[in-house]
């Protein structure tokens, strides 16, 4: 029988050591949850400070969708670069299917991130992705994504 793992939090320092992504372009402050391998919970706090929100309706601001998925997408990479066989690979996101927005998002809104893998075959993956405030689901869809070796790591190995 297998053991089941119990999951683990991660802080802003350890997505930013997963990560390549920096302010103002990391879109996620926290992983409450995530087991490395088929899920992550995790949190995007959504402030007045942030620098979308100067020209995306100023006077009624409104955290763009696509930013929303970028949440989401960042998220995803999270719970396959947290898995030790893909340390040091660099995720790129290459599809979102069946998105759909739901409510706006704005400022002091704190935005919870939910990904749940589907399949994920060599560096290949797909996985279910919704995002929600207070309970209320404002964006979901499903994000394709691959993870690679970077630049650097791959020029040594030829």
């Amino acid at each position: 029988m297998e053991e089941s793992k119990a999951p683990i939090s991660l802080n802003i320092q350890d997505i930013m050591a997963l990560l390549p992504h920096r302010p103002p372009f990391l879109l996620v402050d926290r992983v409450v949850a995530t087991d490395c391998d088929t899920y992550v919970d995790a949190i995007k706090n959504v402030t007045m400070n942030e620098p979308f929100f100067v020209g995306h309706f100023p006077g009624q601001p409104v955290m763009p969708g696509v930013l929303i998925m970028e949440s989401l997408a960042q998220a995803a990479a999270i719970v396959v670069l947290s898995n030790p066989r893909f340390k040091g690979l660099i995720p790129y996101f290459l599809t979102m299917d069946k998105v759909k927005f739901r409510k706006p998002v704005q400022p002091g809104d704190q935005l919870h991130l939910r990904i749940d893998i589907i399949s994920m075959r060599s560096t290949m993956g797909k996985c279910k992705a919704v995002a929600s405030v207070d309970g209320q689901k404002v964006a979901e869809g499903e994000l394709a994504f691959a993870v690679v070796m970077n630049k650097e790591e791959k020029a040594e190995k030829e």
